[in-house]
């Protein structure tokens, strides 16, 4: 276990840091509670008050407390594994940038939903914090961790999970799911199988990306293999 974490530190280190904030809002009187969620969303007016602060603050939150454990399960599953995959710089890059996006997006869609008076303006106030941006993200880039065939029922299974919110009354929330997605799907440039050009004949044969090629036979050509 001491290894596991520390082959993925920004994960737990995430995971800490919303633990201890959940017990904030789950200790908190309601109005207190209340004043927090609003006061660390990333909505309409706090970015326009507090830009970047808001930006990086919603991230550590999440509105039900009672859901942690749920969100220990997904880190580990999701965050923790493309974190020692790629690295934490990577990942961190990754994640986080598909937060910030994502947020700004929905946000955006928000605004324009507003100025088109299809919201109330009251909804420059709504609440917006969590991690589930920064969830859809990793999900995403999970995808080239997988080998053939199972990538494809993953894959299958996180278009469908994500696909029918968006499609079914999407709220801006899907929207920005739809959005974290998109970059973790892009982020394929940060994985090591990329970074090491590995060829689709490795990955059918089974060989784990993020370990080092299997050395050559003797007096085998290296330049020998045929081009395709």
């Amino acid at each position: 276990m001491r290894d596991w974490v520390r082959s993925s530190p920004g994960t737990h280190i995430w995971l800490l840091v919303i633990g201890i904030t959940s017990l904030v809002i789950a200790s908190a009187s309601e109005g207190l509670g209340q004043f927090l969620v609003h006061r660390t969303s990333s909505n309409i007016h706090q970015l326009n008050e507090h830009p970047l602060p808001s930006l990086l603050i919603s991230g550590f939150w999440i509105e039900r407390p009672a859901s942690f454990l749920l969100y220990v399960v997904m880190f580990e599953l999701l965050h923790a594994n493309v974190e020692r995959w790629t690295g934490t710089t990577r990942w961190l890059l990754s994640v986080g940038g598909a937060h910030i996006a994502a947020t700004l997006a929905s946000q955006e869609l928000v605004l324009l939903a507003i100025e088109g008076h299809r919201l109330p303006r009251s909804m420059t106030h709504v609440v917006d914090i969590g991690v589930s941006y920064g969830l859809a993200a990793a999900a995403g880039m999970l995808t080239y961790r997988l080998l053939p065939p199972w990538r494809y029922g993953y894959l299958a299974g996180v278009l469908v999970f994500f696909g029918i919110p968006l499609l079914t009354g999407a709220t801006f929330t899907d929207f920005g799911h739809a959005i974290a997605l998109t970059m973790g799907f892009a982020a394929w440039p940060l994985t090591p199988a990329a970074a090491e050009g590995l060829s689709e004949e490795e990955e059918e044969d089974g060989r784990d990306p993020a370990e080092p090629a299997a050395e050559r036979p003797p007096g085998r050509d290296p330049d020998s293999r045929q081009e395709r």
